[in-house]
C-alpha cells in the first residue's frame, strides 16, 4: 500500500512538471537583446552636492572665483552642485558638523577647532606656487608711519573673522607679546568677516591696520594692481598649514573617496586646470594633519578660541 502511494505521487509530479514545461515552451520567452536600461532620473530628482566656502573672501568674490570649480565638479560627478554660504567661519563649521553640506573650504583655525570639536576631516588641500602654506600679513595704508604692530597702538584695527587664524589669532598674539590685549591696545576694533573687505578697509583708510591671509592678499593684487599703491605690508608671520578642504565625519566613505579622487585629478586635464586657475591654485593634494600643528600651538597660546 505504501509503495502504491509513493508511485502515485511520483506520477502526479511528473505530469505537473511536463505540463509546466509544455506551457513554457509554447509561450515567448524574455529576449535579453530587447532589454533597455532604465532612463536616468530627471536632474530635479538628483540630490545636489552641497558645498560651503567659508567667507575668506566676500560672498560676491566667492561666487565669481569658485563658480568654475563648481561647474567642473558638477560635470565630473554628473550631479548638480549647490553653493551654501554663511557669514562666519563658525557657521560654516556648523554646516559641516550637521551634515548639511558634503564638503567645505574652511580656514586653518576653523579646521583645527572643527577637528577638535566634532572630528572634522581633511579631504585635500590646495597647493599654491608649489607650497601648502600661507602667512598672516600685517598691512597698513601706504602713507602710514607704522613699521611694526607696536606703532599701531591707539589706532583702529580691522579683524577678519572671530576664529580666523591669520585675521585674528595671529594679530592678537602680536598684541599679547607687547603686554596688551586688543581691547586695551587699540582704540577700536571691528570685524569685516572676510579678508578682501579687510584689505579694502585699509586701502580706503577706514582702518589703520589689519592682518590678512597672504594668499587672498596676493590674489586681490592680481585682480586690482592699484592696491599696491594704497597698502603696504609691515610684518609677515611664520608659515602655517594652508586652509584645507574638509568633510563631515558622517559622510559615506564612497562619497568621500569619489570627491577626493575628483579633486586630486583636476590638474590632469585642461578643464580642471582652468577651474583651478580661476582660484589661483596649482592643484589639490593630500595633506597630513600635522601640517596644522604650528597653528594649533599658536591658538593654544593665544587662548581666544573655544576649545
Amino acid at each position: 500500500m505504501r509503495r502504491s502511494v509513493i508511485r502515485v505521487c511520483i506520477l502526479v509530479l511528473a505530469v505537473v512538471l511536463s505540463s509546466g514545461c509544455a506551457a513554457t515552451s509554447s509561450q515567448p520567452g524574455i529576449q535579453l537583446s530587447s532589454l533597455h536600461p532604465l532612463p536616468a532620473p530627471p536632474a530635479s530628482e538628483i540630490i545636489p552636492l552641497r558645498i560651503s566656502v567659508a567667507a575668506v573672501i566676500s560672498p560676491r568674490g566667492t561666487v565669481e572665483s569658485y563658480q568654475p570649480l563648481l561647474d567642473y565638479l558638477s560635470d565630473a560627478l554628473n550631479r548638480p552642485v549647490e553653493l551654501v554660504q554663511r557669514r562666519t567661519y563658525e557657521e560654516t563649521n556648523d554646516l559641516v558638523e550637521s551634515g548639511e553640506v558634503d564638503l567645505a573650504f574652511v580656514c586653518t583655525s576653523a579646521y583645527i577647532t572643527g577637528h577638535e570639536n566634532f572630528d572634522m576631516r581633511l579631504l585635500v588641500a590646495p597647493e599654491v606656487n608649489g607650497a601648502t602654506t600661507y602667512h598672516s600679513l600685517l598691512i597698513v595704508p601706504i602713507d602710514s608711519p607704522a613699521q611694526t604692530m607696536a606703532d599701531l597702538q591707539g589706532t583702529v584695527f580691522a579683524f577678519t573673522d572671530p576664529i580666523s587664524n591669520s585675521g585674528r589669532v595671529y594679530p592678537t598674539y602680536l598684541v599679547q607679546q607687547l603686554g596688551f590685549t586688543p581691547e586695551t591696545f587699540f582704540a577700536r576694533t571691528f570685524f569685516t568677516y572676510n579678508h578682501d573687505d579687510a584689505i579694502r578697509a585699509v586701502a580706503d583708510q577706514l582702518a589703520d591696520g589689519a592682518a590678512v591671509d597672504s594668499l587672498v592678499y596676493e590674489y586681490a593684487l592680481e585682480r586690482d594692481p592699484t592696491l599696491s599703491e594704497r597698502i603696504r605690508i609691515i610684518h609677515r608671520s611664520p608659515a602655517f598649514g594652508i586652509p584645507p578642504v574638509v568633510v563631515s565625519p558622517n559622510i559615506r566613505p564612497q562619497t568621500q573617496a569619489l570627491m577626493q579622487e575628483t579633486l586630486l585629478g583636476m590638474s590632469e586635464n585642461a578643464e580642471g586646470r582652468a577651474a583651478l586657475a580661476s582660484l589661483g591654485i596649482d592643484a589639490f593634494v593630500l595633506i597630513d594633519d600635522s601640517a596644522y600643528d604650528s597653528a594649533r600651538e599658536l591658538i593654544s597660546e593665544v587662548g581666544i578660541l573655544s576649545p
